[in-house]
C-alpha cells in the first residue's frame, strides 16, 4: 500500500471510531472494548505494512518473552511509520538494529555497594 492509501484508511478508521464514540455511552464496557480492539487491529495492519515476513516474526517472539518491551518497540515502529520515517518494509536485519538501539537506550546499570566496617562487626566470631 502506498502512503496515500495508508492515509485514507487511517481517517477512514478514525472517523468510525468518532461516530461510535459519539453515538453510545462512554462509560459502557462493550464500547470501550471495542474501541480498544479496533487500535490493535490497526496496529497490526501497520505493522504488517511495514515490515516483512521475519521481521514480524522476530517482533512476535520478542513480545512473548519480555512484553513489555515488545509493545515499545511495536509504538515506536507505528509511530515511526505514521511520521513516515519508514522508507519501505523493515527486514529483520533492519530490526534488531532498531532493537540493539532501544536496548541501549533503556539500558539499566546496576552497581554493588560493600559495606566493608558492617562485615567487621559480624558477631559470628562470638561463639
Amino acid at each position: 500500500m502506498s502512503d496515500p492509501e495508508l492515509e485514507a484508511l487511517r481517517q477512514q478508521r478514525m472517523a468510525q471510531l468518532q461516530s461510535q464514540y459519539k453515538g453510545g455511552d462512554a462509560g459502557d464496557q462493550q464500547a470501550n472494548e471495542e474501541k480498544r480492539q479496533q487500535v490493535a487491529d490497526m496496529k497490526n495492519v501497520i505493522l504488517s505494512q511495514v515490515l516483512d515476513q521475519s521481521a514480524r516474526a522476530r517482533l512476535n517472539t520478542l513480545s512473548l518473552g519480555k512484553p513489555e518491551k515488545g509493545k515499545m518497540v511495536e509504538e515506536l515502529i507505528v509511530n515511526m511509520a505514521k511520521r513516515g520515517q519508514l522508507p519501505g518494509k523493515l527486514g529483520e536485519q533492519e530490526l534488531i538494529g532498531l532493537l540493539e538501539s532501544v536496548s541501549q537506550q533503556t539500558k539499566k546499570t546496576t552497581t554493588v555497594k560493600y559495606d566493608r566496617r558492617r562485615a567487621a562487626l559480624d558477631s559470628d566470631d562470638d561463639l
